[in-house]
């Protein structure tokens, strides 16, 4: 890999780490200071590479420059502690605490990090920027760009996530044992919410999409390496991202314009992750309880399935079943739905969809648009017109109207 393309690799990989470390080490109060250490780090070698080429091991290098930062940066604050020490009738040791970069520890402030950014004295939304922020080192307008806002917005509320957690006093550290599963559970839903915002996201930004889902696929295999976290829940997770990412490649074309289902090509389908998948999906059936996560997985291992069945659709749909049952939304409703078209016939699922009136959700009339479709196409072009009346992205909006041409066309 050539240094113009490592270094934003290195970036990509190594920045929250040596962030996570820092951190841990200097207390969220200083979370700043802990990122500055680490740009700055960053700099040394945009600006010395060039000049000296690139050291044997990359990484290595880059962690001994963040130690001796820190080392500095730690030397200088005891010295001017010492100086007001006596004004403050305080004891003030000078000693340097060791930096300790190892990949253990590295996994371990990481983990604790998470618990951290996840606290539930602050937002959903909070928690997913700053773990884009802390935990997988996106930049502002990176993360702006995921939540399709300003970064002044973006600057803003992290600002006031960080404040919140010095208020709370929020320590980088792992819970009590006692508190692990209620917090875990504030976890998983971050993550899984991160993940979602890359893999359903508006955005035509294809990498930055693969990037959200990629990091949030990293942050939650961080879990299943520790046991304290190794939850069925946590396994159903990875393995819903892993179904889900592997037809990444096959839900966009070349322009970034969505491809449904039913039209993408099964040879982009990633079967290394579609079997990774079922790895995980194995392991969380050793608990005694099933979660949301575990009927969301089961429905994205059906969809890896590459023929279209009757036994298939039936399978998604009674996990729909159980799935609404754990956790009501109204999409999963409305799939729900879609599948019993699959599974029994679209009159069926008519009559069940009619039940719903979500009359202000564009998926709604797009729903029976598809449904009206062949029964009474007259209806089906009036829901498909109220569909792109309520959508709001470019790319749901062209996917309306290519549907309203098609029925138009075919009479």
């Amino acid at each position: 890999m050539e240094e113009k393309e490592l270094l934003p690799h290195l970036f990509r990989t190594e920045y929250s780490k040596i962030t996570a470390v820092l951190c841990k080490l200097l207390g969220f109060e200083h979370l700043d200071i802990a990122e500055d250490i680490a740009s700055e780090t960053f700099l040394s070698a945009s600006e010395l590479w060039g000049l000296k080429g690139l050291p044997e091991n990359p990484a290595a290098w880059l962690y001994t420059v963040a130690k001796n930062k820190a080392k500095n940066h730690l030397k200088h604050r005891a010295v001017f502690q010492q100086k007001v020490s006596v004004q403050l009738s305080q004891a003030v040791t000078s000693e340097v605490p060791e930096i300790d970069l190892s990949a253990q520890n590295i996994k371990d402030s990481q983990l604790q990090m998470m618990f951290a950014v996840c606290h539930p004295a602050i937002s959903l939304e909070s928690q997913i920027g700053l773990a884009l922020r802390v935990l997988c080192g996106f930049g502002i307008e990176e993360i702006a760009d995921a939540f399709l806002t300003g970064k002044d917005t973006i600057n803003k509320r992290l600002l006031r996530a960080r404040e919140k957690l010095r208020e709370e006093n929020i320590a980088i550290a792992f819970p009590e044992a006692s508190q692990i599963p209620g917090r875990l559970e504030a976890v998983l839903r971050t993550l899984y919410l991160l993940f979602n915002e890359g893999y359903f996201s508006a955005s035509h930004d294809h990498s930055l999409r693969k990037d959200l889902c990629l990091e949030a696929m990293r942050l939650t295999f961080l879990l299943t390496e520790n046991e304290a976290t190794n939850t069925p829940a946590v396994n159903a997770l990875i393995a819903l991202m892993s179904f889900q990412a592997s037809r990444f490649e096959a839900r966009t074309d070349d322009s970034g314009e969505t491809i449904l289902y039913d039209d993408q090509d099964t040879s982009l389908w990633d079967e290394d992750l579609i079997r990774q998948g079922q790895f995980f999906l194995n392991k969380a059936s050793e608990g005694n309880t099933a979660s949301k996560y575990h009927f969301e997985a089961g429905i994205a291992y059906w969809h890896t399935i590459k023929t279209n069945t009757p036994e298939k659709w039936e399978n998604i749909l009674q996990l729909y079943n159980h799935l609404l049952t754990v956790e009501y939304s109204p999409i999963a409703a409305l799939n729900r739905t879609y599948a019993l078209s699959r599974a029994n016939s679209k009159e069926a699922a008519l009559q069940e969809a009619k039940k719903l009136s979500l009359n202000d959700h564009y998926q709604y009339h797009l729903l029976l648009g598809e449904l009206y479709t062949g029964i009474d196409n007259s209806l089906a072009h009036s829901a498909l017109e109220k569909a792109l009346a309520l959508s709001h992205s470019s790319a749901d909006k062209k996917i309306i109207s290519q549907k309203i041409q098609q029925l138009t066309e075919n009479g």
